[in-house]
């Protein structure tokens, strides 16, 4: 479908023209057209999808057509991070450049109180559309700074995110400050019970719109080193020092892994920056600007901030831990191969991380091909025979491990490539 054929403005189509968009991805193609007659919506879609211009297009076209009051917030979008809040905000002031009279503020902790002065004011002033992070909202609703006895449309973006950082509450308490009249439409990459939960609290008869996780594209070249935790370090010197590399993420489980490994790589030479929660706002936005003007060749990153990172010539994913979800493996990696260039995913697995790995593959339908460790970096744990796992000695490295012979396979299957416009996420 074209987004000349739903039923929005021309205003938006020639914001959408002067952006390149013509075809809608399927999130948009369900989402809209029940966004616009009125139904609470839960989407079921990872990052890529469109998503972000699933919600916001038929939003800012009922808002563009001045039924709603001038004076009042009449949209709160909640986001996880403040990255991916900024990012919403961008996307709005590009998709309503051509709109009269709709206004947007993006609240976000982490800076100064010079921003916290700015966003009150614009709070009191009333925006159209409010782009918050729920602890930052929370504390301008505890100043009495925002009215949201009007808001038309509460919507919740990355909401499994949300709950993952341990939002639930402040989700619910700002609920109880909305109207029982307005329309909700919340966005999810899973359906774990505490979403269900969530949306059976806040949404009222709810259209479902669910889009399958999408595959890698075809373009990642996915490798996964079988090794130690002892052995990590150097395997990512090794690979860093091999390849002529100069835009690189690799992923750790936690802040403190990201800030020993910025510390270890520094001290090895590379060029390295960490994004982790620990940080000021100002901070994260310097080090973001320093990877993408090339300043910075390796971003260390947990999966949280790293929502907040767009960037599209990204050479290689390094996945120092496994993910214990896979659809993250696939949102991670995805990071790599866009706009139709190459791209490279390599993933350490310690033996306990095993069964992770498994379930990334069921889910990605590919078995990752599981080469040497590169020279220097020791022998990976030894494989079963005739397809049973046996338990190995420790070794120098240490640990100790199962491995069932068909995760060493050097079968590559083919998988589909992401949709288009993926860009109005």
């Amino acid at each position: 479908m074209y987004f000349d054929e739903l039923n929005i403005s021309d205003e938006l189509l020639d914001a959408l023209d002067a952006m390149n968009f013509e075809q809608c991805t399927p999130i948009q193609e369900q989402a809209i057209p029940q966004i616009l007659e009125g139904h609470d919506l839960m989407g079921i879609a990872q990052t890529g999808t469109g998503k972000t211009a699933a919600y916001l297009l038929p939003v800012l076209d009922e808002l563009s057509h001045g039924n709603y009051p001038k004076d009042s917030v009449n949209c709160i979008i909640m986001a996880p991070t403040r990255e991916l809040a900024q990012q919403i905000d961008q996307q709005v002031e590009g998709f309503a450049y051509y709109l009269d009279g709709v206004s947007s503020v993006a609240v976000y902790g982490g800076n100064d109180g010079i921003r916290f002065e700015q966003e009150r004011r614009g709070l009191e002033l009333g925006a159209d559309i409010i782009i918050a992070t729920p602890g930052r909202l929370i504390s301008h609703l505890n100043g009495g700074h925002i009215d949201l006895k009007k808001v038309s449309f509460f919507i919740l973006d990355e909401a499994d995110r949300m709950l993952d950082m341990g939002f639930y509450d402040d989700i619910m308490k700002i609920a109880s400050y909305l109207s029982e009249e307005r329309q909700t439409i919340m966005f999810s990459a899973t359906m774990p019970d505490n979403i269900q939960k969530l949306a059976q609290n806040i949404l009222h008869n709810p259209v479902e719109v669910k889009i399958a996780v999408s595959k890698p594209a075809e373009k990642i070249q996915q490798t996964a080193y079988l090794c130690y935790d002892g052995m990590k370090d150097r395997i990512v010197e090794k690979v860093l020092s091999q390849e002529d590399l100069d835009r690189v993420i690799l992923f750790a489980s936690s802040k403190m892994k990201v800030k020993e490994l910025s510390i270890t790589l520094k001290r090895k030479g590379f060029n390295v920056g960490a994004m982790h929660s620990d940080l000021e706002q100002r901070e994260r936005e310097d080090i973001m600007l320093a990877f993408k003007n090339r300043r910075i060749s390796v971003l260390i990153a947990t999966d949280i901030v790293s929502r907040g990172i767009d960037i599209d010539d990204i050479q290689m994913v390094i996945n120092y831990d496994v993910p214990r979800d896979p659809e993250d493996y696939v949102h991670r990696i995805g990071r790599t191969a866009r706009a139709n260039r190459d791209g490279e995913a390599i993933t350490l697995v310690t033996p306990r991380d095993w069964q992770h790995l498994l379930k990334i593959e069921h889910l990605i339908e590919k078995e990752i091909p599981k080469p040497e460790l590169p020279e220097g970096c020791g022998e990976k744990p030894e494989m079963g025979a005739s397809g049973k796992s046996r338990r190995h000695t420790p070794g120098r490295h240490g640990g100790k491990g199962r491995y069932n012979r068909r995760g060493n396979g050097k079968h590559r299957g083919k998988s589909k490539n992401s949709t288009s416009n993926k860009g109005a996420q």
